[in-house]
């Protein structure tokens, strides 16, 4: 079987050695990552169960990665907030979320590599986006902020786990609220 529905199949062996079943040659993470990067698709099956597993293969080549590079993608913080969720309510919202959030930052990029090449022309810089660094920060921290709103809608589920600031504006609009109804109160009163 060399392909499921245009998919290649990648059979993993006993001895960790991974056989591409398109091109019928032995394969390294390395050319699994590569093949990811060219757009790919790609399942991994155990050879002798016949079990996918790509979910630990990729997640293999993500270790890889950061730890050959010493460039991480995945800061420590956002890694604990990950672990955090296991077992949690909040665990079958998270994977929708990251693939949601994921693509979209793949559209903004190429919005903005787009964007670029029309006001910059065909230049080293269009090419390659490591240089306009402020406004890929700039994205990211609203992709950021607007997972930290996504989560705290989910606040009230979470016993109360809100921050310092939040409940001190909830206390606010409270007693603005409780204001205003004593002042409807009055005006009730001396109708």
């Amino acid at each position: 079987m060399a392909k499921a529905d245009g998919e290649i199949v990648i059979k993993k062996y006993a001895n960790r050695r991974l056989y591409n079943t398109g091109t019928s040659t032995y394969v390294t993470l390395e050319d699994l990552a590569k093949m990811v990067k060219k757009g790919e698709e790609f399942t991994v099956q155990d050879a002798k169960s016949g079990e996918d597993i790509t979910h630990s293969v990729l997640t293999q080549i993500i270790f890889e990665q950061e730890s050959k590079t010493g460039n991480t993608l995945l800061p420590i913080s956002f890694l604990r907030q990950l672990i955090g969720y296991y077992g949690d309510q909040m665990q079958m919202v998270v994977p929708s979320f990251l693939e949601h959030s994921m693509k979209a930052f793949t559209e903004q990029q190429v919005q903005m590599r787009e964007q670029m090449t029309k006001a910059f022309g065909e230049t080293p810089l269009t090419k390659n986006l490591q240089a306009p660094i402020q406004l890929m920060e700039e994205q990211v921290k609203r992709n950021t902020e607007m997972f930290h709103q996504a989560m705290q809608m989910f606040s009230p589920f979470l016993g109360g786990q809100q921050p310092k600031e939040t409940k001190k504006a909830e206390a606010k609009d409270i007693d603005e609220l409780k204001e205003q109804l004593r002042t409807l109160q009055n005006k009730l009163d001396n109708l």
